[in-house]
């Protein structure tokens, strides 16, 4: 793989690219805005074509094999080609949007279906595979994969190049494969961790994140055996769209966590969960997302209640919930894309992407756990779970039957429960299992961070707040002087609400510092609601968006009635 960084043609180059087919005759493999040179099949030419090109799925490619295949017999595809300078999977930055403003950056973000604008792949979490790579990047620069780091050499056929190698051996979906260069620099904090930054903020982010072995070692006692051997943190430029990537070996995180007190490591915890639900068990396919998703945060929030506190985990919880109470209003609530199973035919899944799989199916996994006996139960189910469909793709049917099965004792509690609101009904679920009148937000007094953006979501919840009131809050509590980026978000929205003009440059300079999708949509969305802030707001989007990951302008586009 040659890592191009020349201006006007940024691009992948991939000379060699193996696939396996066993038993076959014609193979189909998933392409997006990819230059498809040259195709072999055992060694010999094979003829290939692209089908019909779909608006967001991207084109397929068909290779017709040379000779007939007998079955068992295994056939190695080997396709040379390149991809696109404006590749949804890719985003390439130069040194001026670097902190170090000396060399060029890339990363990917290949979830939820977008591999396929790298390599020709099966872009589906139905299917997982290996990977071996090599690398090719100029030789002052870094490359990291998720995998394991196989070493480096000098590139034999440029001395200002050096190659870098890495092998992934747990079988993975398309979607987890991942690559980053830059001027990065790593601090060790851990026996198998290393955080790696560009060295403007290495160091910040190795204490911010310096608690993330006990989190692994809290997640295997819970879920079992961490089977990745290392496990990597890599603080991405402000323009990633999401709070973190669990991409195996080498999580990606934004640098809005870099709170300066280690008050939003639940976004690590969050992570590393899914080295356990979603890289090891899989959604089959992206309509049971919350399989992934929802036992994530159930697992997130068990790390956090075993290292910080019951209460932690109970307070998170309400916030999971106010979130969720927030989406739906949101998008709707007989939107069926707020069905925890929802179907998602010719739908773009970037733009079905919601907080529904997390919250809600939390929150059926939360309400099952308080029906079967507590905790301490529920987390054997979990355990039990992660062992029966390791390194397997699954639906939430299969789930279910295991559920039953596990609980074999209790199918009439089971039995009970009110499956199909849960499952295939929109809005908010069928019972509420937390309960929100316990939490008192009358006094911000000695409140930690978790309790103040818990305060402001609840205030999010209520009709907008007159100008007056943000005004004296600010007085009192000076929230502009906070960096929690969580914190910030949230004031802010409360601000642009509430008609303050004052809060204008503060929320536009938030949406654009960083690209995190979380912050950015729902600031850009208020901003355009407000009638003195809306002219200023596409305008500022406009100056941004090229700098944008591709996705997050797509997205923030459509917000502000600006579609290409």
């Amino acid at each position: 793989m040659f890592v191009d960084f020349a201006k006007g043609n940024a691009m992948l180059i991939i000379t060699l690219f193996n696939v396996y087919i066993i038993f076959a005759s014609l193979q189909v493999l998933d392409t997006k805005d990819l230059q498809v040179f040259k195709v072999t099949v055992n060694g010999q030419d094979a003829k290939f074509g692209f089908g019909q090109k779909h608006s967001f799925k991207g084109t397929p490619l068909e290779i017709a094999f040379p000779f007939e295949l007998r079955r068992g017999q295994e056939a190695i595809v080997e396709i040379s080609f390149e991809s696109s300078p404006k590749s949804s999977a890719l985003q390439w930055f130069t040194p001026e949007q670097t902190s170090g403003k000396k060399h060029p950056f890339l990363f990917s973000q290949c979830q939820a279906a977008h591999c396929r604008a790298i390599l020709p792949c099966q872009d589906t979490p139905a299917v997982k595979l290996t990977y071996y790579a090599e690398v090719s990047v100029p030789k002052e620069l870094v490359a990291l994969m998720s995998a394991h780091r196989d070493g480096e050499m000098p590139d034999p056929e440029d001395s200002s190049r050096k190659i870098y190698r890495f092998s992934q051996n747990v079988p993975i979906p398309c979607y987890l494969i991942a690559l980053v260069v830059g001027a990065l620099e790593s601090r060790e904090i851990g026996p198998r961790t290393l955080v790696w930054a560009e060295k403007e903020l290495v160091d910040k982010s190795a204490y911010e994140f310096a608690e993330a072995e006990a989190m692994l070692q809290t997640a295997e006692d819970l879920a079992g055996p961490y089977v990745w051997g290392q496990y990597d943190l890599l603080v991405l430029p402000p323009s990633f769209p999401y709070g973190g990537m669990e991409n195996p070996c080498l999580t990606f995180v934004t640098p809005t966590l870099l709170a300066g007190d280690r008050s939003l490591s639940s976004v690590i915890a969050h992570e590393i969960s899914h080295s356990w639900t979603g890289n090891l068990v899989t959604n089959k396919t992206w309509e049971h997302f919350w399989l992934n998703e929802g036992h994530t945060v159930y697992l997130e929030r068990r790390i956090g209640g075993r290292l910080f506190g019951e209460q932690l985990r109970q307070f998170q919880a309400l916030g999971g919930w106010r979130e969720l109470q927030n989406t739906i209003n949101t998008l709707g609530e007989t939107n069926p894309i707020t069905n925890l199973v929802p179907n998602l035919k010719e739908i773009d899944l970037d733009a079905a992407y919601s907080s529904v799989p997390y919250e809600k199916g939390f929150a059926l996994l939360f309400h099952l756990e308080q029906l079967l006996g507590g905790p301490d139960v529920f987390i054997g189910f979990l355990k039990a779970y992660i062992q029966q469909f390791a390194y397997k793709s699954i639906t939430t049917e299969d789930w279910k039957k295991f559920l039953y099965s596990y609980f074999k004792d209790k199918v009439d509690v089971l039995d009970k429960v009110d499956w199909n609101s849960w499952l295939h009904a929109p809005g908010m679920p069928p019972v509420k299992p937390i309960d929100l009148c316990t939490f008192n937000s009358a006094d911000l007094k000695g409140m930690s961070s978790h309790q103040l953006i818990e305060f402001l979501a609840l205030l999010l919840l209520e009709a907008p707040l007159p100008v007056s009131h943000v005004k004296r809050m600010q007085e009192v509590y000076n929230f502009n002087a906070i960096t929690n980026s969580e914190i910030r978000f949230r004031w802010l929205r409360l601000c642009i609400q509430a008609k303050w003009e004052e809060a204008i440059p503060l929320a536009l300079k938030m949406a654009t510092d960083q690209g995190r999708m979380k912050f950015t949509r729902p600031l850009f969305r208020d901003l355009y609601s407000f009638d003195k802030s809306r002219d200023l707001a596409v305008k500022t989007f406009l100056e941004h968006r090229a700098c944008m990951h591709p996705v997050t302008s797509m997205l923030v586009g459509k917000d502000l009635k600006q579609d290409q």
